[in-house]
């Protein structure tokens, strides 16, 4: 479609365009009103210069009719891939497009909301519209469809929000008269003392509409340890235990309807962290050397640590003769620690310990059913673990996390996290790790050792050397192997 236009491109203002055209009428008619020759030239001659002030033109444009933009917004969330809603989804979307393109003059849109948004955020289907359109003007928005089945979590407080006044619909999947049952977390703590309980708030829905109390169990770790009767959208408490430190998995679930939609949403999962209160650590010392006040100094530095240090100050082979009623110190009760108690630490250290036949097999074996049963060890290994003598070969073996081979590597060098450790919880971002040397004292011996068990975190002496500590997670337990017992207490 041509159109013409006049258009005008002054070389003076307007105002001192009309002022001049004022004064050149002035003049013109005081020409007329003398009667004086030549008034109509010089009036025809004061008019052309006016016009060619102007600088006018002649536009023609060439204009091509735009076509309008339709936009079909496809639900992709997970809760679309229910029994035939997604078949129906895609279904519709076809007819849709074909429709739409039969029309003619009509751009159709498809835009399909992302699957992470959905699963992070809820399904965000305005978001995705507001993104495919932003190259779109408003004016040129001719309509919205949206497929989905009904759930939508950003939708615009009013439809100003929307940015254009085009009509929107939408196409529902589904089928009349669905019934689903689930389970809203409305508080679910992060935290928890061990020994105490944690409240767990909740609702269940249930859009069938009807109000029969329904039969809500409750599972920690497994095992049950509450069933409850709760009524469909009243608010629910429920009293949690926290047990052991560490992951506490508690499962909260209510029984499916005979004609529900899905059984998945019946089910709801809350981790809470245990914390202790008090840390209890068992201390048992063997061979003196000087790290063994390090290990003291560290542990009782912190008010919330329980410490009972086992030391050992001379092995059974060696013997003075001095009566025992001489003597100023107390037998260490060991049957009771080792045995009876046990399960009242959080973490057993042996430091530098070696079989010195001082504590029986028995207690070994009870110490390897107290770490399979979440309790936490580590080992800080001297040349003594891998002695035919070493912790290694005791009970201990069958769950440490790294197998010596005999031999030692000593000389100077920092420890590097490794590319595990970067990840690992226990030595990510820990301080001095972002230069290089890292920026923490210097080791001086290593334990070479082959990991059988868990992750590499700490580097050893060279590229070529083994790691030299290695953690591991069995189950609920924790363990861990630092096979160095040489190194300064002053950061470098």
């Amino acid at each position: 479609m041509n159109q013409f236009n006049l258009s005008f491109a002054p070389f003076l203002p307007w105002p001192v365009l009309a002022g001049f055209g004022a004064l050149a009428l002035f003049v013109v008619a005081l020409g007329f009103y003398a009667r004086r020759r030549g008034t109509l030239l010089r009036a025809l001659g004061l008019a052309l210069l006016l016009l060619a002030l102007t600088d006018p033109s002649l536009v023609r444009e060439d204009r091509a009719g735009l076509k309008d933009v339709v936009a079909v917004v496809v639900d992709q969330s997970g809760s679309q891939t229910i029994g035939e809603r997604a078949e129906q989804t895609k279904k519709a979307a076809e007819a849709l497009e074909e429709q739409l393109k039969g029309l003619g003059n009509v751009e159709v849109r498809t835009i399909e909301s992302d699957r992470t948004d959905a699963q992070d955020d809820g399904t965000r289907l305005f978001s995705a519209l507001n993104a495919g359109l932003a190259d779109v003007p408003s004016e040129r928005v001719g309509g919205v469809f949206m497929i989905t089945d009904g759930l939508v979590d950003d939708i615009p407080a009013n439809a100003d929000a929307l940015g254009f006044k085009a009509p929107l619909h939408a196409l529902i999947t589904g089928r009349e008269g669905e019934r689903d049952r689930r389970i809203e977390l409305l508080e679910a703590p992060r935290f928890g003392i061990v020994g105490k309980d944690q409240t767990i708030e909740l609702r269940v829905l249930d859009t069938a509409g009807k109000n029969d109390p329904v039969v809500l169990k409750v599972r920690r770790d497994g095992n049950p340890i509450a069933t409850i009767l709760a009524r469909p959208s009243e608010r629910v408490r429920v009293p949690v235990r926290i047990e052991h430190g560490g992951q506490n998995v508690v499962e909260l679930e209510v029984e499916a309807l005979p004609d529900e939609l899905t059984a998945i949403n019946n089910k709801a999962v809350v981790t809470i962290e245990g914390v202790r209160d008090k840390l209890k650590v068992l201390l048992v010392s063997g061979e003196p050397h000087n790290g063994e006040r390090m290990w003291r100094n560290l542990l009782k530095s912190d008010a919330n640590v329980d410490l009972v240090h086992f030391t050992i100050l001379r092995p059974p082979e060696k013997q003075d003769g001095t009566p025992i009623n001489e003597l100023s110190l107390i037998a260490f009760p060991t049957a009771d620690l080792f045995g009876r108690k046990i399960k009242e630490f959080d973490l057993i250290v042996f430091d530098r310990y070696s079989n010195q036949s001082v504590l029986p097999l028995v207690y070994f074996e009870n110490i390897v059913r107290y770490v399979r049963e979440g309790g936490a060890l580590m080992l800080a290994a001297g040349p003594d673990f891998s002695g035919p003598d070493g912790l290694y070969y005791s009970p201990l073996g069958r769950i440490a996390p790294a197998r010596p081979d005999g031999t030692l590597t000593e000389q100077a060098f920092r420890a590097a996290i490794s590319k595990d450790g970067a990840k690992h919880p226990v030595t990510r971002g820990l301080p001095g790790s972002d230069q290089t040397p890292p920026a923490w004292s210097q080791w001086f011996r290593q334990v070479n050792a082959q990991v059988t068990r868990g992750a590499s975190v700490l580097d050893g002496a060279d590229q070529k050397a083994p790691p030299c500590a290695v953690p591991r997670r069995q189950r609920a337990s924790r363990l861990a192997a630092q096979r160095s017992d040489v190194a300064v207490g002053a950061r470098v």
